[in-house]
């Protein structure tokens, strides 16, 4: 059983769909220091259950993301499923159900209406008009790739990822290009599914960092592959930016 739910709210309606391109990568100084210590009366929380994350987080039943290149200079990320769009800004995420159309495939929700035909779309909303064009793509991941995980997350310079297990609330991070491997608890300092947004903090009071995660359009730095969620995470005195995606059975 994956362990998300659909938000209360469902996704946003996504009026501030289009905004500025957020990019993974960097590391920048904050003050964090990640100890690793083999004191068992540190560890917090092992035996309860993961939580629930957010269902903008996750791909639902499509097998693959879509990034897009949009004029005038917006970016977005999409999730084909049978019949509906995920669809995801820079700000925000939104899932539009299909709607019958003559050519092409077209998918609206309220005022947001979003028509595919190939590599080329058009998104309105009440705030324009954008015409894009798909530039890249990526499988999603599914749990037969990563066994055992609810959400993972990457990034560059330096090289990093992240996996939350989905039974238990224990993270997993492998740092430096994979140099330091270092398995924690974690405890949910902050949950909105309203806006896909979870941030987690260490579980162990020795072994300090900070993990956020919101819902929205990312593109990897180097790659230019597209996810669904930007991924920040404080530990080590650094600040590392990267991108990720919940994954569901």
């Amino acid at each position: 059983m994956s362990r998300f739910t659909l938000s209360a709210r469902g996704y946003a309606t996504a009026t501030v769909l289009f905004g500025a391109l957020w990019l993974g990568g960097c590391a920048t100084n904050t003050t964090p220091v990640l100890v690793e210590s083999e004191d068992s009366n540190a560890q917090i929380g092992d035996q309860s259950k993961a939580p629930y994350l957010p269902s903008s987080l996750f791909v639902g039943s499509a097998g693959e993301f879509v990034g897009w290149r949009c004029t005038p200079s917006q970016d977005m990320v999409t999730a084909a499923q049978q019949d509906s769009l995920r669809l995801w800004s820079s700000q925000s995420a939104a899932e539009l159900p299909q709607s019958v159309v003559a050519s092409g495939t077209r998918y609206q929700q309220g005022n947001l209406s979003v028509w595919l035909k190939g590599d080329e779309g058009v998104v309105e909303s009440e705030r324009g008009r954008l015409e894009c064009e798909a530039v890249t793509r990526r499988d999603s991941l599914r749990r037969s790739d990563k066994p055992g995980v609810m959400f993972y997350a990457r990034g560059n310079e330096p090289g990093w990822s992240v996996e939350l297990a989905n039974d238990v609330p224990r993270i997993k991070m492998s740092l430096d290009y994979g140099e330091r491997q270092v398995d924690v608890p974690y405890r949910v300092t902050t949950l909105d599914n309203g806006v896909g947004r979870v941030i987690l903090a260490s579980g162990r009071s020795d072994a300090p960092f900070e993990l956020r995660i919101e819902a929205g359009a990312c593109f990897d730095d180097m790659s230019g592959t597209p996810w669904p969620a930007k991924v920040t995470m404080n530990v080590n005195g650094q600040q590392l930016r990267g991108c990720g995606q919940g994954i569901a059975p």
